[in-house]
Order: C-alpha cells, then sequence, then structure tokens
C-alpha cells in the first residue's frame, strides 16, 4: 500500500469485541504498523489497549482484558455440559445477574426496587472497567501521540455524537468509558461540564469520522471490523427476532453507507478531475482551484471484514462473555484476517483513480472489489 497511512476501525458490540482482539493479533503478526484507531464502545476499549502500550504488548494486553472478563465462576462452566445455545444463555443470564469481572457489577440500591422510578441513572457500576483501564492502558503514552486515537460518544442532553481525539484534547479513562456507557446498564461519564452515553447510540460505526477527519492529501488504508451484520436470515424464534433486531441496528446499515460516504468522496473527486481539464484560464481562477484543491482526495481503501455469526448464537451474544464464546470470537478474527493476508489478490483492485475503493471480505472464502458508485443527481 505504498506510504498510505494505515487506520483501524472499530465496532461496538460488547462480548463481540473480542473478535477484534483476534482480528488485531493476526494484523500485528504481519504489520505492526498503525497510524490511527478509532472505535465506539467496546471497539473504543480494544482501540485503547492498543494505542495505550508499545507494540510489543498489545496483543498481551488485549489478551489480559479478555481473559478477565471471561473468568467468571459461571463464565469457565464447560460448554460439553449442555446444548450449547443453552449454556450460552446460562452464562448471559448470570453475568447480568452477578456482572463481569473487571467489568461491571451490579448496583446494589435499595431504589432499585421502584423499577423505572428509581432516582439513579444505570443498573450497574462500571467502577472495575475504569480499574481495569487504569491498569491495563497507558495515557501517557497515548497522549503524546505515538498513534492517533479516536473515540466516540453522545452527548446525553443534546443528543449530539462527539469524538474524543488525542490530536485535539487529552485522552483519560474518562473518555473511554464514556464511548461505552451503554444505557441504562450503564451510567453517563460527566467531562468538562457534559454527560455522555456510549457513541453506538447515534452511529456505532466510527468509519465516517475517520473519513472526515483524515488529511485529504494522504492515501489512507482503513480496516474496518464490525461485529454485526446488517444481513441475515428470517428468524424463527422470538430470541431470532431479538438477535436480528440488534444486528439490523447495530450494524448501522453498514455496506449502505460505507457506499454512501465512498460515493460522495468519489463524487468530490470526479468534480475535481472535471475542473483539471478546464482550459487555464478558467482553471487558474484563485476560487476555482480553491474548490478544486477542496475536493481532491487521495486514494482510500477500505478493507471491510464483519463477525459472522454461529448457529447458536441469538439474543445475548453480545453480552455472553463466557470464556468458550470469548475464544471462539478471537479465534475467528484472527482466523479472517489471516486469510486475508493470505490472498493479497483480493485486495487488487481494477482502479488507480482516486477515490474510496471498498475491499469487501465479508463472505467465506471470497473477496469483492466495490467501488461506490457516485450519487445520483435528478434533473431539474
Amino acid at each position: 500500500m505504498g506510504t498510505a497511512a494505515k487506520a483501524l476501525v472499530l465496532q461496538g458490540g460488547g462480548a463481540l469485541g473480542a473478535y477484534q482482539a483476534g482480528v488485531c493479533e493476526a494484523l500485528l503478526e504481519s504489520d505492526g504498523t498503525l497510524d490511527w484507531v478509532a472505535g465506539v464502545s467496546i471497539g473504543a476499549i480494544n482501540a485503547a489497549l492498543i494505542a495505550g502500550n508499545p507494540p510489543g504488548q498489545r496483543v498481551a494486553r488485549l489478551r489480559e482484558f479478555w481473559e478477565l472478563v471471561s473468568s467468571g465462576p459461571c463464565q469457565s462452566v464447560p460448554m460439553e455440559w449442555g446444548d450449547r445455545g443453552a449454556m450460552n444463555q446460562f452464562s448471559a443470564m448470570a453475568g447480568a445477574m452477578l456482572g463481569i469481572p473487571g467489568f461491571f457489577r451490579p448496583r446494589l440500591a435499595p431504589s432499585l426496587w421502584l423499577g423505572f422510578a428509581a432516582p439513579v441513572l444505570s443498573y450497574y457500576d462500571t467502577s472495575p472497567l475504569r480499574s481495569t483501564l487504569e491498569r491495563l492502558v497507558d495515557f501517557e503514552r497515548i497522549n503524546r501521540r505515538e498513534m492517533r486515537l479516536s473515540v466516540g460518544a453522545v452527548d446525553v442532553r443534546s443528543g449530539n455524537s462527539i469524538y474524543f481525539d488525542n490530536t485535539v484534547q487529552k485522552i483519560g479513562v474518562d473518555h473511554i468509558m464514556a464511548s461505552g456507557a451503554l444505557p441504562p446498564g450503564f451510567p453517563p461519564v460527566h467531562i468538562d461540564g457534559h454527560d455522555y452515553w456510549d457513541g453506538g447510540i447515534v452511529s456505532n460505526t466510527p468509519l465516517q469520522y475517520v473519513l472526515d477527519a483524515y488529511p485529504r492529501a494522504q492515501r489512507l488504508v482503513v480496516l474496518q471490523v464490525d461485529l454485526f451484520s446488517a444481513r441475515g436470515g428470517m428468524p424463527a424464534t422470538l430470541s431470532e427476532v431479538e438477535a436480528r433486531q440488534k444486528d439490523i441496528v447495530y450494524s448501522s446499515r453498514t455496506r449502505m453507507n460505507t457506499d454512501a460516504l465512498g460515493g460522495n468522496v468519489n463524487l468530490q473527486q470526479a468534480l475535481a478531475d472535471l475542473i483539471q481539464k478546464l482550459p487555464a484560464r478558467l482553471r487558474e481562477d484563485p476560487n476555482i482551484e480553491a474548490v478544486r484543491a477542496a475536493m481532491t482526495h487521495q486514494a482510500i481503501d477500505v478493507v471491510h471484514l464483519i463477525y459472522r455469526n454461529k448457529a447458536y448464537e441469538a439474543d445475548c451474544k453480545d453480552y455472553e462473555f463466557s470464556r468458550a464464546a470469548v475464544t471462539e470470537h478471537w479465534e475467528a478474527g484472527a482466523r479472517d484476517m489471516r486469510s486475508t493476508i493470505a490472498h493479497p489478490e483480493w485486495l487488487q483492485s481494477s482502479s488507480s483513480a482516486n477515490g474510496v475503493t471498498t475491499f469487501d471480505l465479508t463472505d467465506p472464502g471470497a473477496g469483492r472489489v466495490r467501488r461506490p458508485a457516485l450519487p445520483a443527481i435528478a434533473p431539474q
């Protein structure tokens, strides 16, 4: 990919985030260089573990986190003791009732007996996550800006999406926790006079922020790792209905959004190319040159991986932290990334023009190159 900047984009998805850790393991085995990592929710936690550690310790810190959150007694029950789907449900229910080590614990407030009228803002206390992040993440390293880090959150009062970025502000543990403060389970996080919830409420994938914020004069390669698939089959049970609903909501219409963003960037580049073909007396006009410069993009390649559900996974898949499930998710991510690295022909585009090209690697054993079409312009 030449001198292109390399960005890793991590979607939210709770326990499914172990898939991203596996992707990172295989990626860092092959090429340890990353310029930018952006995440939302569990993606923000994984991103902080990457940016907040030296290259040789990143996988170890990711593994330490994921082994910790899957270390509860009920998470360690052998899955062969019963039907796999039932065992997953048991593990998820136990985690919801007892909490997850190093992550969250039930809030033992008597007022919770009031139900939705209880004067508290969450069911769980996330102070264990604060301690875990303070132990596993070097925030001084993050703020030395050796790697760019961006994490998404939502302002509770305004409803606006916001990204905390170490090129703009000093990042601390509160910023990472804010990105993962999914209500009503987790409480909002107060930062500089504002209260924030999980960024996935507005957009579960930080791709748009990355494409908007990167320097247009530099080529960019994005590895986008998503945990929910927008595509899926027709559900047959209530559990499958809830699982499918989560997929649709939290996938953020991944393919559609990627195509829309890519189409807009490609339209801008097409207009810049058109201006370049104008006669010199028009092309050199300062106003026209300013428009051309603003629309010119170096090439952007988006390599897109999406976790593929197991048949026995249902509505609890994003809060089921059993050691078996975490291990399977991690191994799936590593396998998919190693398969991508082993097939460089999947990452060959027939187009050499600037703009966005997406390498869609979501189907097993296949890769597809998609160059998003230009947005249609209605005749006047």
